[in-house]
């Protein structure tokens, strides 16, 4: 059980977690290639997360050198343009970039603002420095601060990527709680002596039978009451 005065910092994973990823690359999608109907769109999206996932492991195990997401979701956009026939360089660049524009959860703005008053509160993406500044002022996300794997070249669940947000909050890990709505996330979190925290999010990654995380929330709401609450 967290108690509220056992934490010094909160940590929030963003892409999926405060963000609706594959409903703002699905929205994006439908918007580069219209005649598309659900099923193709769903095929579409499908190829773009699978082109993301092998490539951001690939750098994680040391096959390829590190790229930025800028460049891994231009490939993606690539490969869907490719798969969908669309050619119009503009619209192309356009789906690019839709990791820029992806929409809050309901709950996110709102629930950030209001721990932001009781803890320093973090940001710790995958997304690129450029990638994640956009999509902040898009979102409406408000941190004290928002901290990309770029930093340090590399991609969760690489320890580098906790280590960044550990050195950054300065406070012992135990101090720090992780909160993301994947699972993958957290147990890596947890292996660097993070506490932990899992919100259920439509596209998240839910945890095992054998995960053993500290806190688990049906919404940020829910989490932020739980902190806040003497």
């Amino acid at each position: 059980m967290v108690e509220i005065r056992d934490i010094e910092a909160v940590v929030f994973d963003v892409l999926g977690t405060l963000v609706d990823e594959p409903g703002g690359l699905r929205a994006a999608i439908r918007e580069a290639v219209p005649a598309s109907d659900g099923a193709s769109v769903d095929e579409l999206l499908t190829l773009w997360q699978q082109h993301v996932e092998v490539e951001q492991q690939r750098m994680v195990q040391g096959h390829r050198a590190y790229a930025d997401t800028e460049i891994i979701d231009g490939e993606a956009a690539q490969r869907v343009a490719d798969r969908a026939g669309l050619t119009d360089p503009a619209a192309i660049a356009r789906l690019a970039t839709a990791s820029r524009r992806l929409p809050p959860w309901s709950d996110s703005v709102a629930g950030l603002d209001r721990l932001a008053r009781h803890f320093p509160v973090l940001g710790l993406s995958n997304a690129s420095h450029t990638t994640l500044l956009r999509l902040n002022a898009h979102a409406g996300l408000r941190w004290h601060q928002a901290l990309s794997s770029e930093a340090v070249l590399a991609y969760k669940p690489a320890r580098e990527v906790y280590q960044l947000a550990i050195e950054t909050a300065g406070c012992p890990p135990e101090g720090i709680l992780m909160v993301a709505a994947h699972a993958w996330d957290l147990r890596e979190a947890q292996a660097r002596g993070m506490r932990t925290a899992y919100v259920r999010r439509p596209a998240g990654d839910p945890p095992t039978s054998s995960d053993v995380f500290d806190r688990r929330f049906d919404g940020l709401d829910e989490l932020v009451t739980a902190l806040t609450t003497k």
